[in-house]
């Protein structure tokens, strides 16, 4: 694997309302990279599934963070500069402490093993969400009857948000936290739901809907400060207002896995997909996580 500063013509600078620069490359050589997360100290890490290898993203190029990770997808870190992942092969939730002990956060429901768990996400008060689609789990495997969306709260209990989903994958909160966006990726709908005080949704509906065959099919998903919802899809990076009107498509040699913001004025857009990495710097910053929050 390299680091290459390589611009690509895909798209070029100043395009579209929002995307500012040319899609860059910043590292190949992999093998179906997911799960993209910044660090609080400002770096990038990310996920290799099939390599089962957590890799952090500095200067010098890719260097193992964490193998195994339990093929790890989706990644965030939390408030405490710790990371989370959805280990898919472990078929559960964990936290990295920073002395590299791995502690698991959710592994059942009512006594039954979840699915898969896919992508994650960090709210200001400290509690996870989390998608937990069955990929990869052979159906005598599978101990749920359904796809659901999850809490985990900070003192360690587990509750079913919504379990009417397909393929629950991608998830993002509003910058003001009071709407939480879900892919249900085989639909090929983006989904929105209202959050309650409490933590818990109400008023499930479909933000904005494709055509699940050859269309969309939303993956990772992140939002930016003014309410923009970005979503990784088949063409590349689709981004929607917050009433789900499509502003622009940010185009990428390969498909998109997932995506997020970072670089110093957190306008950096980070996604990955297959075999590489790609940056792009867009118009606005994304909306705060929990680990930006803290510092």
């Amino acid at each position: 694997m390299a680091v290459l500063a390589v611009l690509l013509g895909v798209a070029g600078a100043g395009s579209g309302r929002l995307q500012s620069s040319e899609v860059a490359v910043a590292a190949t050589g992999l093998r179906f990279t997911e799960g993209p997360a910044v660090h609080p100290d400002g770096y990038l890490v990310f996920s290799d599934i099939p390599a089962d290898t957590i890799y952090a993203l500095r200067d010098a190029g890719p260097e193992v963070f964490r193998r195994p990770s339990g093929q790890a997808n989706g990644l965030v870190f939390d408030g405490g500069g710790r990371l989370l992942a959805c280990e898919h092969a472990n078929r559960r939730v964990s936290r990295t402490e920073p002395d590299g002990t791995v502690t698991p956060l959710a592994t059942h429901y009512q006594g039954k093993r979840l699915n898969s768990p896919n992508d994650l996400v960090v709210r200001s008060d400290g509690a996870v969400y989390f998608t937990d689609p069955p990929y990869g789990v052979r159906p005598e495997d599978r101990e749920l009857p359904f796809a659901g969306v999850y809490r985990v709260g900070t003192d360690g209990a587990i509750t079913l948000l919504a379990d009417d989903f397909v393929k629950p994958n991608g998830l993002a909160f509003s910058p003001d936290e009071t709407v939480l966006y879900v892919a249900d990726t085989d639909r090929g709908w983006l989904r929105a739901f209202d959050v309650r005080a409490d933590g818990t949704l109400a008023d499930g509906r479909v933000f904005a809907r494709t055509e699940p065959s050859g269309g969309l099919r939303p993956d990772g998903l992140k939002v930016d400060v003014r309410g923009n919802v970005y979503v990784a899809g088949a063409d590349g990076i689709v981004v929607f207002d917050s009433e789900g009107r499509p502003l622009e498509t940010i185009a990428l040699p390969e498909r998109p896995a997932n995506l997020v913001f970072g670089g110093p004025e957190g306008r950096t857009l980070y996604i990955t997909a297959r075999s590489e990495v790609y940056s792009v710097i867009v118009r606005f910053a994304g909306a705060l996580g929990a680990a930006r929050r803290a510092d």
